[in-house]
């Protein structure tokens, strides 16, 4: 049996991890610590706690926070959108692969935060640039996953439907989606936290409200613990948007097999594996049998 706490116990060492790292920032601020790292100059975590309670009664805070939400939702989804249909559409075609793939490998490696001067010049407003930023930061790494988990199915599954008379729609909304899923919401997950990364700096550079253009203005004026509160405001917000991907991923691959792996557990000793596969295999057999006959 595992040694490994369960979940409240988990829970209870996580809320003990952060509660450290606070503790020790804390504690360096309060000291003026100056050795190589130089924190007499950071805020302490109360001064940040005091000026994110003032931040929460306030209008401008939830302002920020809902224009943030709009242009990331905006653009990931988006995103999700034609870059599930393209990656798909590039894996599945040879004559879209010739026609786009080129254009893609040119432009994939650009950073998305450098297509701050096209946004500008592209489009008549800064909050379509920014959803356009959004949604290429998004976009690409949505893309390439969707290409690999396609080509990596296995043609025996498109055979199978092809043999009991299925079409192309029917292989892909039967075998090509639901196969390739685990790899889409692999990219989606990417594509998230990459879009936070881009659309903070993007409002940094060219908007007018939002948590990245607040941050951006606490620090001009030298409010550090403004700047801190925008730093934490970013990481709550990667964190939900991230995990509400994650689940609604883990609830549409539902099907899938899952692992038994546990941090820290103890591996089964070789008699328990080779039971284990002595059973699952004579199980397997006996079934067989059972159909044959």
């Amino acid at each position: 049996m595992s040694r490994y706490p369960r979940r409240a116990g988990r829970l209870a060492l996580r809320a003990g991890s952060l509660a450290a790292a606070l503790g020790l920032w804390q504690l360096l601020t309060t000291l003026d610590v100056n050795l190589w790292l130089r924190f007499a100059q950071f805020p302490t975590v109360t001064d940040v706690a005091r000026t994110f309670a003032d931040r929460l009664s306030g209008p401008d805070y939830w302002t920020d926070l809902t224009d943030s939400l709009t242009r990331i939702v905006s653009g990931f989804l988006l995103a999700a959108v034609l870059g599930v249909a393209t990656g798909v559409l590039v894996a599945r075609s040879r004559l879209a692969e010739d026609l786009l793939g080129p254009v893609i490998e040119v432009v994939r490696p650009v950073p998305a935060i450098a297509m701050v001067p096209v946004a500008i010049l592209l489009f008549p407003s800064n909050e379509q640039g920014i959803v356009f930023i959004t949604f290429t930061a998004a976009f690409f790494p949505v893309l390439v996953s969707t290409r690999h988990a396609v080509r990596a199915l296995t043609p025996v599954w498109e055979e199978a439907v092809r043999t009991m008379g299925g079409g192309r729609w029917r292989i892909l909304r039967s075998v090509v989606l639901p196969g390739a899923l685990p790899g889409i919401f692999g990219g989606l997950s990417v594509g998230i936290g990459v879009s936070w990364i881009c659309v903070i700096s993007a409002e940094m550079i060219s908007g007018q409200y939002g948590v990245g253009y607040r941050t951006w203005q606490d620090y001009t004026i030298v409010n550090y613990p403004g700047v801190f509160v925008g730093m934490v405001t970013i990481g709550l917000l990667g964190w939900l948007t991230s995990t509400s991907v994650e689940l609604v991923g883990r609830r549409l691959t539902r099907w899938l097999p899952r692992t038994s792996y546990v941090p820290g557990a103890r591996p089964r000793p070789a008699r328990a594996r080779a039971a284990t596969t002595a059973t699952v295999s004579a199980e397997a057999e006996e079934a067989r049998d059972e159909h044959l006959v």
